[in-house]
């Protein structure tokens, strides 16, 4: 049987409606696990066929919550999920692209597949006040994540990844 893993950690709330977004969509595809990044365990890795990987930009890097859950995760799960499909969301305030090189680079040392380019969405929060507001996305904004939950999801059912 085929199951998705949504891995995500948000401070004010962007990433975990997209996380959200994406899991709505694909739990009526396959079946779906929301796992917030402090408690997912390398036998959630182990159990899944894919992932998305969701987590806000924080000073042009993945958030330090979800580089924690790949620092206890990596060396547990290296070379048992090889070619397994993945995706990523990122919520920054400006262009997300040092987030997406990070988590493209470990999901290239587990060897997964890239199904589809980062989703990034740019809340343009650039004062502290901004940046430290709880977020609350658009059915606009969230309809890629939902678009991504829905492929990857029926991708993985249908055998495709």
């Amino acid at each position: 049987m085929s199951a998705l893993l949504i891995v995500y950690h948000s401070r004010t709330g962007g990433s975990r409606q997209m996380a959200e977004a994406a899991y709505d969509a694909a739990k009526d595809e396959t079946h779906t696990v929301l796992k917030e990044a402090s408690q997912a365990r390398p036998e959630d890795v182990l159990a899944a066929s894919g992932y998305i990987f969701c987590a806000p930009e924080n000073l042009a890097t993945m958030s330090g919550i979800m580089k924690d859950f790949f620092d206890r995760c990596y060396y547990p799960v290296l070379g048992q999920i090889e070619g397994r499909a993945y995706a990523q969301m990122i919520c920054a305030g400006s262009d997300g692209q040092g987030a997406v090189r990070q988590i493209a680079r470990i999901a290239q040392g587990w060897r997964l597949n890239e199904v589809q380019p980062a989703i990034i969405l740019c809340t343009h929060a650039q004062t502290p006040e901004a940046i430290l507001a709880p977020k609350v996305l658009s059915d606009d904004q969230l309809a890629p994540c939902r678009d991504l939950g829905q492929a990857l999801g029926a991708g993985l059912s249908m055998g495709v990844f």
